[in-house]
């Protein structure tokens, strides 16, 4: 199921002494690189970040990949994208293609970096018709560059946790672009803010993957409002009352902000 909210707010700021991903310069270093799943298939389903079976939909599209605890850094790199490409290969074109980080392999640590491909994205370094020659090849020496996300106008959405509840609220973040890796997530219901302006934000945790948390302890009093910090840019956004008063767990509200 998933709901679309309508709400129209939204507002970020910036602070130009992080690291704005959009604006940075390429930076290639070396990984080894193996596929799983099916050949042409999107590895698996949705793994530990908590995406499901949105991995293999649009704008993720199966090019996907699990990655060693260098740079799944237990989950604060969820979402992250990256361009990859090989060149030591007869069957490598040299052409980066960019994937997405859904998944954690944690016995990837031969090398400094490792990603555990998809099917599709292993294939997609590929020569035109040489798919199936490339990932006969196993393991790869590849290169890798982090990269700002482009999801093509798709604005940031929360998929809720089914084990939410009033006093409970989880979520799974999906479809940050640009330089949007979370470093903060805070939320604020609507008996927290009063007439004067005045507001009471409350620091949800990480939970694990791409699953944020917030174990109110108390009723949580529905419009809620969700304030996203990146930890590269520092750039905020606010989704405003993005989860109605009539919220279900299991659906997927989406915002009208992201951070390109």
């Amino acid at each position: 199921m998933h709901v679309t909210s309508v709400y129209r707010s939204g507002s970020f700021s910036f602070n130009p002494k992080h690291l704005n991903l959009s604006l940075s310069a390429t930076h290639w270093s070396s990984a080894g690189a193996t596929w799983y799943g099916s050949p042409d298939g999107f590895g698996s389903d949705g793994g530990s970040c908590g995406y499901e079976d949105v991995v293999s939909q649009a704008p993720f599209s199966s090019m996907v990949t699990s990655v060693g605890p260098s740079l799944y850094k237990s989950g604060k790199e969820c979402g992250a994208c990256y361009q990859i490409k090989c060149t030591k290969h007869k069957s490598c074109s040299g052409k980066p293609v960019r994937v997405v980080i859904t998944d954690s392999c944690p016995g990837c640590v031969s090398e400094t970096a490792h990603f555990d491909l998809s099917g599709t994205s292993f294939g997609a370094m590929a020569l035109p018709g040489q798919g199936e020659e490339l990932r006969n090849a196993g393991l790869l020496e590849i290169r890798f560059a982090r990269v700002a996300c482009d999801y093509s106008g798709k604005t940031i959405a929360f998929h809720v946790d089914q084990g939410s509840n009033s006093n409970y609220f989880a979520a799974v973040i999906e479809y940050e672009e640009g330089d949007g890796d979370l470093g903060s997530v805070e939320l604020m219901d609507a008996s927290s803010s009063d007439s004067v302006g005045d507001e009471e934000w409350r620091a949800m945790q990480q939970s694990w993957g791409a699953v944020w948390k917030l174990d109110a302890g108390s009723a949580l009093h529905p419009p809620l409002s969700i304030k996203l910090t990146s930890q590269y840019s520092g750039q905020t956004l606010l989704a405003k009352n993005v989860i109605p008063k009539n919220w279900q767990p299991g659906a997927t509200y989406r915002s009208v902000v992201n951070y390109l």
